[in-house]
């Protein structure tokens, strides 16, 4: 196991933001159980169009979401339509959105932690991980975030 993955990391609203790993976090059972998890791939996005509708689809948003940053944010911070427990989303093939679209992309890594640290206030956890096996992004590494 790469120390990327981290193996029985422990999820809390102390951890939530925005983070990289070299592959998919390794969670234990009972972590897993309880976790809202949503694997997103952004594999041939290149727009912020195609990436909102994409966010929209994965995470069953409201026929509400307006499909634009601010119904994204809105729609994060709120997520009442899921379920109410730890939430994580693993991101993976961002690198075409990153090189058509870099200010929207820097535009989704800042909404991302906004929205982490919303819910850490609320004592809840959102975290967001980035599969960046070559190491492109510069946000902290899943592991070496205590737990």
């Amino acid at each position: 196991m790469s120390t990327d993955a981290a193996g029985d990391q422990r999820l809390s609203a102390m951890r939530s933001g925005v983070y990289r790993a070299s592959e998919g976090p390794r969670l234990a059972p009972a972590q897993a159980a309880g976790l809202d998890r949503v694997s997103i791939s952004l594999a041939g996005i290149t727009a912020k169009e195609a990436l909102l509708a994409r966010l929209a689809v994965a995470l069953a948003f409201p026929d509400w979401f307006g499909g634009n940053w601010d119904a994204l944010e809105d729609c994060l911070d709120d997520l009442s339509w899921r379920r109410d427990t730890a939430r994580l989303l693993v991101i993976e093939g961002f690198e075409a959105l990153q090189a058509a679209a870099r200010d929207d992309f820097r535009v989704l890594l800042d909404l991302l932690a906004d929205v982490a640290a919303h819910w850490s206030t609320q004592g809840r956890v959102f975290c967001v991980i980035f599969i960046d096996p070559e190491r492109r992004l510069a946000l902290p590494r899943w592991g070496d975030v205590p737990a």
